[in-house]
């Protein structure tokens, strides 16, 4: 097991997703962003098929600031920023959770932003070059690679790695490869990559996640696709950690499409089993379970939308 401090306090401010809606009101926990400044109407944010948060955790007042994942487009993510005026300097290290081009299409410009050099840290798989979708009728479709080298012209340090692994003195948990273990969860059935020069599923052993524990109330995990399956998430963050409560569950969920709108029920049953205090489903949730979650989780679930900052305390 991993040995994660509790903290404070932490702040979770969506950057990009695939969702914005500047008429929703704020709460004490879920500010939201205004689309007006000094009395004039602001610029908009941009939203798109992708994610990108700014996870701040607090130790003693001071904040320590990471970015998991980058949005799809290569401007995105650093408008957003821009106008939500948050300075990339704050920020790090970058945590991608996992190769798909939805989640480091502003990696490299976020990374040229900074005044010095960020980590980032990934799976090795992360940088795969051979994998596609093979369609009904045959066709592949091949997903855009990453590449290392274009990342180490910025000055960033590669952190690649498969197990846990400990940011800001342990205030932050990557949790590295997640462990398969439910009986419903198996991955896009489309997705395959060349491996050795031989074809075989590609099961995105790259999918990883942020897990922070808040004093007192329990785990908060924060998830690119979860491709791995949310419910296997959540149950390796409770078993690295040690800690079965579950606080907060913020991110991708990979239900969407027919395939895994089958496993919406069990998956529903599960989260309830589990159930976190909040829990915010975005990006590829899809809109079928996230109207099943609100419907079934209503006292639990929040609403996404780019500018969102969850301010969560002990």
């Amino acid at each position: 097991m991993v040995d994660l401090k509790a903290i404070e306090r932490l702040e979770v401010v969506t950057l990009i997703d695939n969702y914005i809606d500047v008429l929703i009101s704020s709460s004490q926990k879920v500010k939201r962003s205004p689309h007006y400044k000094n009395g004039k109407v602001a610029p908009p944010l941009i939203a798109e098929h992708g994610l990108s948060l700014l996870v701040r955790v607090f130790e003693n007042g001071k904040p320590h600031s990471f970015l998991l994942d980058a949005g799809w487009s290569a401007t995105g993510v650093l408008h957003n920023l821009k106008e939500l005026e948050i300075n990339p300097n704050e920020i790090e290290a970058v945590i991608l959770s996992h190769g798909h081009m939805d989640h480091h299409g502003a990696l490299k410009g976020f990374l040229n932003l900074k005044s010095t050099p960020a980590p980032v840290i990934v799976h090795p798989d992360v940088f795969l070059k051979n994998r596609f979708l093979v369609l009904s009728n045959g066709e592949r479709i091949h997903f855009p690679a990453l590449e290392e080298k274009v990342l180490k012209k910025t000055g960033a340090q590669i952190i690649k790695n498969k197990s846990p692994y400990l940011l800001a003195s342990g205030l932050v948990v990557v949790t590295g490869e997640i462990e398969r273990t439910t009986d419903f969860e198996k991955g896009i059935p489309n997705a395959y990559r060349v491996e050795a020069e031989k074809i075989e599923r590609d099961l995105i052993w790259d999918d990883q996640t942020l897990v922070i524990h808040l004093k007192g109330k329990g785990l908060v995990i924060l998830t690119g696709c979860a491709h791995s399956g949310i419910i296997n998430t959540i149950r390796y963050a409770q078993k690295i950690t040690g800690i079965g409560l579950v606080y907060a569950v913020i991110g991708g969920f990979h239900l969407s499409g027919q395939a895994f709108e089958a496993i919406i029920p069990k998956t529903l049953k599960e989260l309830k089993a589990a159930n976190p205090t909040l829990i915010y489903p975005m990006h590829c949730t899809g809109w079928k379970a996230t109207m099943k979650i609100a419907e079934q989780m209503p006292g639990q679930f929040v609403q996404s939308s780019v500018g969102t900052a969850l301010l969560l305390s002990a």
